[in-house]
């Protein structure tokens, strides 16, 4: 397992050097994205107000304050994955995002548009929001107000991470790995247990 200190846009061949169990920093941008925008951009048909080429995405819907015509941060934590699975084809097949981030991981449709397109999942761990918050040094833009706090979210983060890559652009995840030893292992103990 490697460490990389990657900074956004990430390229294609970037992310497919990225294995699974590989930590991840990153610096740069990263783009706050979550069901209600996302329902927008595929399911209304409305383009994104900004261009997600080589983009690291993380759902999120953020808690913030907002100050002097922006936004102040005041604890931006990530949601779960799973339910924004269908979305991720799209967001890398016509919109060129190469990373989300997130946590429980994503489905088979995400696993296949990785492996097509060059993206990754990063998973973050669930519970740091205030780890999260201080690694992102400002709000740098919101589209789509009416949406909150569900708008479309520009951080610009420094080291932020750890990540780790649970899902890569080979088609490996971690989760389903973690899985299939537990499985293995719950039946030895079924078996010890006489069950």
């Amino acid at each position: 397992m490697a460490e990389y200190r990657l900074t956004t846009p990430l390229s294609e061949e970037e992310v497919r050097k990225l294995k699974i169990g590989d930590t991840v920093f990153l610096e740069g941008t990263i783009f706050g994205i979550r069901d209600a925008n996302l329902i927008r951009i595929f399911e209304n048909n409305v383009p994104p107000p900004v261009d997600f080429t080589g983009a690291a995405c993380i759902h999120t819907a953020p808690n913030v304050r907002k100050v002097n015509g922006g936004y102040e941060k005041v604890c931006i934590g990530t949601t779960t994955s799973s339910r924004m699975d269908r979305f991720t084809p799209g967001l890398m097949g016509k919109y060129g995002v190469r990373a989300i981030i997130g946590k429980a991981g994503m489905m088979e449709a995400s696993m296949e548009a990785m492996k097509k397109y060059g993206g990754c999942y990063l998973a973050i761990v669930g519970g740091a929001a205030s780890w999260e918050t201080e690694k992102i040094q400002a709000i740098e833009g919101v589209w789509w107000e009416d949406l909150m706090p569900e708008a479309i979210w520009k951080f610009r983060v420094k080291d932020f991470g750890p990540l780790i890559v649970a899902m890569d652009a080979e088609g490996n995840n971690m989760y389903y790995q973690i899985k299939a030893r537990a499985r293995e292992k719950l039946a030895d103990i079924y078996k010890r247990l006489g069950i």
